[in-house]
């Protein structure tokens, strides 16, 4: 007898992306018994659209959080398997198929999680930079898996159930899933990654919206979890290569604070015009979007800055090569979009001149142990993560692979942040707590 699956998705104010993952379930080769779309308290038509693909909608009659929409779903679906979907996702035709066959064939399986693809939906620069990275991390990932992953993640319901379901104090979207997956893992349940199982990400990503979702809802909640379980597996986001990028973009960090408290603009000028030839495919992007008009004009006053301060330090040699990439990064934003031909040609004059612009720029820095030791500390991240930056390269092009290299350092100091503020906070509130324990047994020991 072949297993059912009934299909479990939260989904609040996913009025499109709903539709697109609807869409993309309606494609399935392999049947499900049915399909839950749990309405968070959205105020725009997911539920309305959910019933036009005729899935049954449930309402948790406010915004309450992922978690107990979920558990919601989970507790009236009639399924044997529990497929979990996130809203903004989409499943390919066989990724039913691959989750039915995978637990068929292998009965004392209990969970299994699947992967993004490499083509997320969303073409900007920052969405493909953090999905390919979620891409990267998922295909680089142990078979055998450590956690839970409830963008496309199945489940035995009979052992989803018996474990509670996911942790509904979790009331916004956060590591509820990995919490589960944490829990199933301790209880000897068998828990594996299968990266053939594939969905493609439709999330648009924004900058304010990445720091948020990776410091308050992911960096410091799972550093607590971490401490509460005592448990961090070599796997993952957890990867001792990552653990080790981000103690080393701390002192990255504190070594360019120091040249630059000691040699001030002197140090801070190519150090800028650094950054801006990295960053110059994110320029190139933000030029295709609705605020197009004003980049010319953000980007003059960033040069604007630059050429002043090279002016006052007498650093002549900064000039012209930061005025010639503005004029590129505007004339390839203007005219070469249009024809493919051209956008190549351009791609590979910008790439071979930021290259160059950037070694001309290192021998402006100040000649000096200091900032020796900051382009090493850079150059021993970059070779630790050279895999993920050569994925990135053969997905989008060694410009934006370096492009990406400023926001992966980001990525990794405001990790070490989180990591530090979670444990700021559980401190605090096993010390609170342990204080509101011993606080009754104080009252009851005092004299009559």
């Amino acid at each position: 007898m072949s297993l059912t699956v009934s299909v479990v998705i939260p989904a609040f104010n996913a009025a499109e992306q709903l539709r697109c993952c609807l869409e993309g379930l309606g494609r399935s080769t392999t049947p499900y018994v049915e399909c839950i779309v749990v309405d968070d308290g959205s105020a725009d038509e997911t539920a309305d659209i959910a019933r036009q693909f005729g899935a049954r909608v449930l309402t948790t009659g406010g915004r309450r959080g992922p978690a107990i929409a979920r558990n919601l779903g989970a507790k009236a679906a009639q399924g044997d398997i529990l497929w979990f979907l996130d809203s903004d996702v989409s499943p390919y035709a066989d990724t039913l198929g691959r989750i039915v066959r995978t637990f068929e064939e292998d009965p004392g399986l209990d969970a299994l999680i699947g992967s993004y693809d490499d083509s997320p939906e969303c073409q900007d620069f920052l969405s493909q930079y953090r999905n390919l990275m979620h891409c990267y991390v998922h295909q680089h990932g142990q078979r055998r898996a450590c956690t839970f992953w409830s963008g496309c993640g199945a489940i035995r319901r009979n052992v989803f159930l018996e474990h509670a379901g996911f942790d509904e104090s979790y009331r916004r979207p956060a590591i509820e899933d990995i919490e589960l997956g944490y829990r199933l893992c301790m209880t000897g349940r068998r828990v594996v990654l299968d990266k053939e199982i594939l969905v493609k990400h439709l999330k648009r990503w924004t900058f304010w919206g990445l720091l948020k979702t990776d410091i308050l809802d992911r960096g410091i909640p799972w550093t607590e979890l971490i401490l509460r379980d005592r448990h961090m597996p070599n796997d993952l986001n957890l990867e001792i290569s990552q653990r080790v990028s981000v103690a080393l973009a701390f002192l990255l960090m504190a070594f360019t604070a120091a040249a630059a408290a000691f040699w001030g603009w002197y140090f801070l000028t190519p150090m800028m015009a650094l950054l801006f030839m990295l960053l110059a495919p994110y320029w190139l992007e933000l030029g295709q979007g609705p605020r197009s008009k004003s980049l010319p004009v953000v980007m003059g006053l960033l040069i604007g800055l630059m050429v002043w301060r090279a002016y006052a330090h007498r650093m002549i040699g900064v000039v012209p090569p930061l005025i010639l990439a503005y004029l590129m990064l505007i004339l390839r934003h203007r005219y070469a979009y249009s024809d493919e031909r051209k956008r190549r040609l351009t791609g590979i004059v910008l790439g071979v001149y930021i290259l160059g612009a950037l070694v001309f720029m290192v021998t402006h820095l100040p000649a000096h142990m200091l900032v020796f030791a900051v382009f090493v500390l850079a150059a021993v991240i970059v070779i630790l993560n050279t895999q993920f930056y050569l994925f990135l390269a053969k997905k989008q092009g060694r410009l934006f692979a370096l492009a990406a290299v400023p926001f992966h350092l980001l990525y990794h100091l405001y990790n070490g942040i989180s990591f530090v503020a979670g444990l700021a906070h559980f401190t605090w509130r096993s010390l609170f707590h342990k204080t509101a324990r011993l606080a009754p047994a104080r009252r009851g020991h005092e004299p009559q």
